[in-house]
């Protein structure tokens, strides 16, 4: 308390000019409706000013929420989209798709590996949340791969850059289908195999899911050819896919589950028994 008292004391002088200028704004402003204005206007600038920024910090913050909102949106309109589409495929029929819905759920990818050639995605949701085994994962620019392990809160994927990887896979613009791999060179490129050499193909043309498990549905973006050639024996086709996706920048995602996948499995399991 002595110090403020000291500080005032020693400072008397300035204290008092400041309080007799304030003084004297006030009543110009108050007695003066030009003078007034302006006061309110620059005040409400300034005020202005400081919100807009505080909002933008706020947005800013704010991000990674509105980021899961619109995951979360995303799926519910790919969970539409994707049942309208195989609604109205009437050109196409196999097993899996027999009155065949999909359940898309949002994800985040919390730990990716891309430079071995067994590459495990690991994402932040797993029992608790309904995921289990063979569930495909994707981005809106392709596949990323297939759900291998659970455990409550947590789930292992097995990429497509994975040399035990193999998906089914199909040209956009025929039905001729084959097998997805990878050779565990490029990040960038994954390989279809088992593409018969009377398949008319060509330098970028669409790969894309062929459907035919319970996994992925058809349709779903992979990538372009890059290159192709005969294999050993000259029957079919290997051809070099670019990837659409950046296997090296993935954080957000998306779950697939085939609803039907328990009764089409059960039905696979007693054919095969027999």
């Amino acid at each position: 308390m002595q110090q403020i008292l000291n500080f005032i004391i020693r400072n008397k002088n300035f204290l008092l000019y400041v309080l007799l200028m304030s003084l004297a704004v006030f009543f110009t402003v108050q007695t003066h409706s030009y003078h007034k204005s302006k006061f309110i206007n620059s005040a409400n600038f300034l005020s202005g000013g400081i919100y807009t920024q505080l909002n933008s910090i706020d947005q800013y913050l704010s991000l990674k929420s509105q980021n899961e909102n619109l995951s979360e949106e995303n799926a519910r309109l790919r969970n539409r989209l994707q049942n309208y589409h195989i609604a109205l495929d009437t050109n196409y029929v196999d097993t899996t798709n027999f009155n065949g819905s999909y359940l898309f759920r949002p994800v985040r990818v919390i730990k990716n590996s891309y430079a071995a050639t067994t590459n495990i995605l690991t994402i932040n949701k797993g029992d608790n949340d309904s995921i289990s085994q063979d569930f495909g994962l994707i981005t809106p620019r392709g596949i990323l791969g297939i759900v291998d392990h659970t455990s409550p809160n947590y789930a292992t994927v097995i990429s497509i850059l994975n040399t035990k990887s193999k998906i089914s896979a199909q040209l956009k613009k025929t039905n001729h289908f084959g097998t997805l791999t990878w050779d565990g060179k490029s990040p960038k490129v994954v390989q279809l195999v088992d593409i018969p050499k009377i398949a008319p193909i060509q330098i970028g043309d669409t790969i894309v899911t062929s459907g035919r498990s319970v996994i992925f549905p058809k349709g779903i973006q992979i990538g372009t050819i890059e290159s192709f050639k005969l294999d050993a024996a000259e029957n079919n086709y290997e051809i070099n896919v670019g990837l659409f996706n950046d296997m090296t920048n993935i954080e957000h995602a998306y779950i697939i589950e085939h609803l039907d996948a328990p009764e089409i499995n059960n039905l696979l399991n007693l054919s095969n028994e027999q």
